[in-house]
């Protein structure tokens, strides 16, 4: 019942913990002079990259420092100053932290057995994608097709993205779509899209933890830490939410179960 499934990318299907873009961000920023921590790099994470510079140096703590080292409020002209800055860092980024998160590669091949197409959206750009791509092909991972940040006239949290991809596929009504994502502007994507929607907590932005961090945590530790990111991801809205891609393949079962039931997602009335 469930005809595809369109998948974000860092957080979701590679880069365990979303760490490429976060360090990106605190070092452009620190090239003009204003120092941000992890938590405002973080914030807007899943936005179009340029969206995300914006929000970011719009952010109160952020603005007041960009005011006290430049003597100005934060610009479009800084915007796409730093942008222009932070797309080569996350290139290069984004070689070192390519690696498929674990069971990625065999939940993508169980849904294509099912006859689930595979598509993705991203808030990364083309030129991130195209350094980016050859490295999850490589890994075993390649979806049928990639929408970038830059493509369309909006990114996240407009369902611009999603309507390309569905269309692309040859796939509806919405409500046979799943959005699957780490951030809640991820999920905003799918459900404006009027899709289902699944957060994936443990392995995403929200935890910012590596593959090698969490194999260290404890079950306590683990189990907690899944349970604030899951409670984040499901007041953003999420349908489903799952500790990670490899538990996708139970989330569809329950989606179409629902479906069956005569349910809707919670997006639908988009």
């Amino acid at each position: 019942m469930i005809r595809a499934v369109i998948l974000d990318w860092a957080g979701t299907i590679v880069d365990c913990g979303s760490r490429a873009p976060m360090g990106a961000f605190v070092r452009a920023f620190a090239e003009f002079g204003v120092a941000i921590d992890i938590a405002d790099a973080r914030g807007p994470m899943g936005m179009a990259k340029r969206d995300h510079i914006q929000a970011v140096g719009e952010a109160p703590r952020v603005a007041a420092a960009w005011r006290a080292r430049h003597g100005r409020d934060f610009s479009e002209a800084d915007v796409d100053a730093i942008f222009a800055v932070f797309e080569p860092m996350n290139i290069a980024a984004v070689a070192d932290h390519a690696d498929l998160i674990p069971g990625a590669r065999e939940t993508v091949a169980a849904l294509q057995v099912r006859g689930v197409r595979i598509g993705s959206t991203t808030g990364y750009t083309r030129p991130i994608m195209e350094r980016l791509l050859p490295l999850a092909a490589a890994a075993g991972y390649a979806p049928e097709l990639v929408v970038c940040a830059g493509d369309l006239p909006a990114g996240r949290p407009s369902p611009l993205m999603m309507w390309h991809a569905m269309a692309a596929l040859g796939v509806w009504p919405a409500e046979h779509v799943v959005k699957v994502d780490d951030t809640p502007v991820g999920l905003a994507e799918g459900a404006a899209a009027g899709t289902w929607t699944v957060g994936v907590a443990l392995t995403g932005n929200i935890t910012s933890l590596s593959a090698a961090e969490l194999a260290t945590l404890d079950g306590p530790a683990r189990t907690a830490l899944a349970a604030r990111a899951r409670a984040e991801l499901a007041a953003a809205g999420a349908d489903d939410v799952i500790d990670s891609i490899a538990d996708l393949t139970a989330a569809i079962t329950r989606i179409e179960a629902r479906l069956a039931a005569g349910l809707r997602p919670r997006g639908a009335a988009h």
